[in-house]
């Protein structure tokens, strides 16, 4: 009876836990980035949709911007094409652009299907509509890579009258040019330009690695907490390569333009969002702006 007991006590911990951090971000917005093996495995999948469905119930204001990159490579496979790769990013023609585009569609509405199955009303749409997200065509070290966009404006109005509305609103990564061609957009890149444009309390990627390391061959040299001056310091001394790179530069960007602060998560790891949101240790790597504190109830 004891033991039973004590189990139930721990419960109430935890959620007396989280109270300073729901206080701190009621009513706030939270963009999640949303990619990687979370996506194709259906149990994390589910697990990421349980998490972001409870940030909107406890009052946050959740933004969900995904990408799809293995399943439109899977797709891109299918259909007899082969994937090309310039510097991390994929090069884009008018045929792979439509199976992108496809392909998005397909995971967007997959993820408004789990959030409706949970009791929340959500909303998925394209960077298209509405002009959501304009972009100009994006070069890779001076090559074209095709149709992948860079995005050069928000329509932050949709997504705060979709907030108001009390909808979950769920970004496919796709946007137009001045002369309405389709482009495709890194999801990290649309996360980041989501976030700034409507002033983010938070932006959190979920990621195939458990954070930010100092030394990537050395689990132990995972970095918790990095202000911005810390980061760029690391990036300046030849620490942060690979993919890294543009994802540490753009929560850099993130922090400057406004979003006080920046998680980089594993979400490999069932309910990872909760756990970096609403627990005093975290488990990824949080970047912070400013005089800004991890924590909320006096705990370091």
């Amino acid at each position: 009876m004891q033991e039973n007991i004590q189990q139930y006590l721990d419960k109430a911990q935890v959620l007396i836990e989280a109270l300073p951090y729901i206080q701190r971000f009621n009513r706030k917005i939270i963009v999640v980035k949303y990619g990687g093996s979370a996506m194709v495995d259906e149990e994390l999948k589910r697990q990421v949709i349980e998490d972001v469905t409870l940030l909107k119930l406890v009052g946050f204001k959740p933004i969900i911007v995904h990408g799809g990159g293995k399943e439109i490579s899977r797709w891109v496979g299918k259909v007899g094409m082969e994937p090309q790769f310039i510097n991390g990013l994929r090069i884009t023609d008018t045929d792979t652009m439509e199976v992108v585009e496809m392909v998005l569609g397909k995971v967007n509405k997959s993820l408004v299907q789990l959030v409706e199955e949970l009791g929340v009303r959500a909303i998925g749409i394209s960077g298209k509509d509405g002009g959501l997200l304009k972009v100009d065509k994006k070069l890779s070290g001076g090559e074209d890579i095709g149709f992948v966009g860079e995005v050069k404006k928000v329509n932050a109005e949709i997504l705060y009258d979709l907030l108001e509305k009390d909808f979950l609103p769920i970004v496919c990564p796709v946007g137009l040019d001045d002369e309405y061609n389709t482009y495709n957009i890194n999801a990290d890149d649309a996360a980041c330009a989501i976030a700034r444009a409507v002033q983010a309390e938070k932006l959190a990627f979920l990621t195939d690695i458990e954070g930010v390391y100092k030394d990537p061959d050395d689990p132990k040299t995972l970095i918790s907490e990095l202000r911005v001056e810390e980061a760029q310091e690391l990036m300046k001394e030849g620490y942060i390569g690979g993919g890294m790179l543009p994802k540490l530069q753009n929560c850099i960007d993130a922090i400057e333009n406004g979003v006080s602060r920046v998680h980089i998560l594993d979400g490999r790891i069932a309910h990872c969002l909760l756990l970096e949101i609403f627990t005093n240790k975290g488990i990824g790597t949080a970047i912070l702006g400013g005089e800004e504190s991890r924590y909320y109830n006096g705990e370091q």
